[in-house]
């Protein structure tokens, strides 16, 4: 990740006479929603370690961890290795659960899972990267944009879950955090021609993204809000993080530019932006709409999908997939 954003920290300008314009430098936001997010999702955790109250409730895997944290200490590793609370606080919590969200019309999971992580590691491993990804990305587009990625590829990578995993809790920002990256990878597709070493930027984020869906192939791990939240925010990328062309910016202020520029944008990039629009708008339709009409008559989306289930769990002889 380090490489992408060096090469995209330093592809923002281009050298003109000796003089480098960039968009970092013509246009910034002082980022403090990533920071906010942040706070929330640290804060929520502590709350969720305070309802757990594991000292209070005798356990059958073991003994608390780290006892010494009282009230906020841990279930025992073997019941949950990522050093958290316990399912049945997470379901107290808001964690997303099908059989909640279709029997008892509880809606409001898909967003309220978004904010709960299942153990420290978890959050950890999601704040740092939501910190590497974030804080750049709002530096260059403002929190208006950045948030309002992070929030529809949430709800869009947990509409996407509880339609094909039936079983167990899903909780954590990763759709929304996928939903970054997927935003990451159209912004550079759709601003192509103003970033040098644009090849390789492209190619490193394909591979960290590829990664990261190959480790929701194992067990206990949700995948489905990880391409969800893909697909949401690489399709919102497309519309919103779209920049001017070199030289409209000197032509917006007077300044000297060889070159006529006539257009804000070149021709490739308002023929994708059309493009990610009507997909946006028909994956809306598709996934919010008719997703959410399957969900709450209770449609199982494996059903409909025979094939899907291999994207969230490939069985092996090794582990045993839940869904």
């Amino acid at each position: 990740m380090a490489d992408v954003e060096a090469s995209r920290g330093g592809a923002a300008g281009k050298r003109r006479g000796g003089v480098t314009h960039g968009y970092g430098e013509q246009r910034g936001w002082t980022p403090w929603l990533v920071p906010l997010i942040l706070v929330a999702c640290v804060a929520v955790f502590v709350v969720e370690m305070y309802v757990n109250n594991c000292p209070a409730h005798s356990q059958a895997y073991g003994s608390c961890s780290a006892r010494f944290l009282h009230r906020f200490s841990f279930q025992p590793v073997r019941q949950n290795p990522l050093l958290g609370p316990s399912a049945s606080s997470l379901e107290k919590m808001g964690a997303l659960q099908w059989s909640k969200v279709v029997h008892q019309h509880q809606a409001w999971r898909l967003v309220t899972c978004i904010w709960l992580h299942a153990g420290l590691i978890h959050l950890l491993t999601n704040m740092l990267c939501l910190l590497f990804v974030g804080i750049r990305l709002e530096q260059q587009f403002g929190f208006a944009r950045i948030g309002s990625i992070y929030l529809l590829s949430g709800i869009g990578g947990a509409l996407l879950s509880a339609l094909l995993l039936r079983n167990g809790i899903s909780v954590g920002a990763s759709g929304s955090l996928f939903g970054l990256l997927g935003a990451m990878v159209s912004e550079l597709i759709i601003n192509w021609t103003i970033y040098s070493n644009r090849a390789a930027a492209l190619s490193i984020l394909i591979v960290i993204v590829a990664i990261n869906l190959g480790i929701g192939l194992f067990p206990h791990v949700d995948n489905f809000a990880h391409i969800g939240g893909f697909l949401s925010g690489f399709l919102l990328g497309f519309v919103l993080l779209i920049r001017p062309q070199f030289g409209w910016m000197e032509r917006e202020d007077h300044l000297p530019f060889p070159a006529q520029i006539s257009s804000k944008y070149k021709a490739y990039q308002y023929v994708l932006w059309l493009i990610a629009l009507l997909l946006l708008v028909a994956g809306f339709f598709c996934r919010f709409v008719v997703g959410l009409v399957m969900l709450f008559t209770g449609v199982n989306g494996n059903d409909r999908c025979h094939w899907c289930h291999y994207l969230n769990c490939v069985p092996t002889s090794r582990w045993v997939c839940e869904d």
